[in-house]
């Protein structure tokens, strides 16, 4: 019975992990026009530097 109880933890915390990523693959924030122009540049609050990906 324990042992159920466990792995049917594992199991929905792994479909949690799974969805998740998923999830923030499809929702992604885009910037830019992914032409590799720079026009999505944006400077991060920690360095001041320019990023051209997308800043957490």
């Amino acid at each position: 019975m324990i042992e159920q109880l466990i792995i049917g933890l594992l199991f929905l915390g792994a479909l949690l992990y799974i969805g998740r990523r998923v999830y923030r693959t499809v929702f992604a924030k885009k910037t830019g026009c992914a032409k590799g122009c720079g026009c999505g540049e944006e400077k991060t609050a920690l360095t001041g530097k320019t990023n051209k990906a997308t800043t957490v």
